[in-house]
């Protein structure tokens, strides 16, 4: 299964409502496929323009990795040296914190990853987690 256009779209909108529901600062919210290829990408108003990068970067781990952002910023505590190698290998395009979080199917099959950045991390997560739910998708953060 692959993460359809209208998917990634209602992941971003539910993503963005539940920021402002919680009083989150601007978010930007990157969908991509199972293969790390951007489906979607928004920036609300008031959001930086780098936020992309960020954004892309907590999704890429998770998906090339096939680790959430909770477990590879575990990871590069307890084993900085592998979290270096692998962001040398994917030219520093990981950011391996909470807001990277991978997309599920119904069968437990990786379709994707969602990177959300604006607030504080764990907040990005959540906000995500809400995106992804109202995808009929499960979230692994």
């Amino acid at each position: 299964m692959t993460i359809s256009l209208n998917k990634a779209r209602t992941i971003i909108r539910k993503t963005f409502e539940k920021g402002r529901e919680l009083g989150l600062k601007p978010l930007s919210v990157v969908v991509l496929d199972a293969g790390g290829h951007v489906q979607a990408f928004e920036r609300e108003d008031g959001a930086s323009v780098g936020r992309f990068a960020i954004a892309h970067g907590k999704a890429y781990g998770s998906v090339m990795l096939g680790m959430a952002g909770t477990a590879q910023m575990a990871r590069a505590e307890a084993q900085h040296y592998f979290m270096t190698a692998v962001n040398g290998l994917f030219d520093g395009q990981v950011v391996p914190v909470p807001g990277g979080v991978l997309l599920r199917d119904k069968k437990g099959a990786i379709v994707g990853a969602v990177g959300v950045t604006g607030d504080t991390s764990d907040n990005d997560a959540l906000a995500a987690v809400a995106g992804i739910e109202a995808a009929n998708l499960t979230p692994e953060v």
